[in-house]
Formats: structure tokens, sequence, C-alpha cells
């Protein structure tokens, strides 16, 4: 199963979700599984969008205060549902290595976002792995 193409769609979704200002997030991805003919971890991406729903207010506060020269409605959707994903990958899903959720992202922007959205999206997510937990875990400082 393709966690590259799930996280794609889980994006996609929040960003229709987020666009519209309306609808069940959840509901949205169900209906654009519906229309894919791919194979995609579904199980994956409805659990990246329940851990950014679980926790918005956190995630989006967390995302906010990583860019504060970005008012956080001005930053634009794409590159904000993106990093909704990463952040909840990056703090909520111990599955996933934070280096993988970020470079995850990076490829996300780099095909969804502007020439200028994997800079902004990895200094973003840069700061606040930097500033999590998992920082200083013993796990991920194999380097």
């Amino acid at each position: 199963m393709n966690r590259h193409f799930a996280r794609v769609v889980a994006m996609q979704s929040l960003y229709e979700w987020d666009f519209n200002k309306s609808g069940d997030p959840l509901e949205i991805f169900i209906r654009n599984c519906m229309n894919l003919e791919s194979d995609i971890d579904e199980e994956f991406a409805s659990q990246l969008i329940k851990q950014y729903l679980d926790n918005a207010q956190q995630i989006d506060k967390t995302i906010a205060d990583a860019a504060p020269e970005w008012p956080f409605e001005q930053i634009a959707l794409v590159d904000r549902n993106i990093l909704r994903i990463a952040t909840a990958e990056l703090l909520y899903n111990n599955a996933v290595p934070p280096k993988v959720a970020i470079n995850e992202a990076i490829e996300l922007s780099k095909s969804y976002g502007s020439d200028s959205s994997s800079k902004f999206v990895n200094g973003v997510l840069g700061t606040i792995y930097r500033n999590s937990e998992k920082y200083n875990t013993k796990e991920d400082n194999s380097e």
C-alpha cells in the first residue's frame, strides 16, 4: 500500500475542507478514495486526518508559532494543509520516523505548492521537530 499517495489524498481532503470551510474532512476523504482506482493505505491516511482533527487547535497553534512571520490564515492553503498532515504525523504518530514525515511533506510541497513552498515547509517542520519531545529521543539521534 502506498503511504505517499495516502498523504496526498489526506492533504487534498483537508485542502478541500479548508477551502470550502464546511463538511466533514473524513467524509470528503472517503469520497475521494471512492473516486480513486489506486491502491492507497486508507487506514494510514484516515489516521492522519483523525490525528489532525483530534488535535487541530494545538497543531494550528504549533504551525503558527513555528512561522511567526506568516499569519496563519495567510499561509497558502496547500502549504497549510501539508503542514497540518506533517505536524500531526510528527507529533502524534510514533510509527513514522520524524525525518520521513518531514521529507514526505517536502516532496508534497514540491509537487503541489509554489516554487518556495518546499523551503517554507522544511523550515517550519524543522522548527516544530526541534521543539518537539521527539527531538531528544535516543531512537532519532542515530546519525
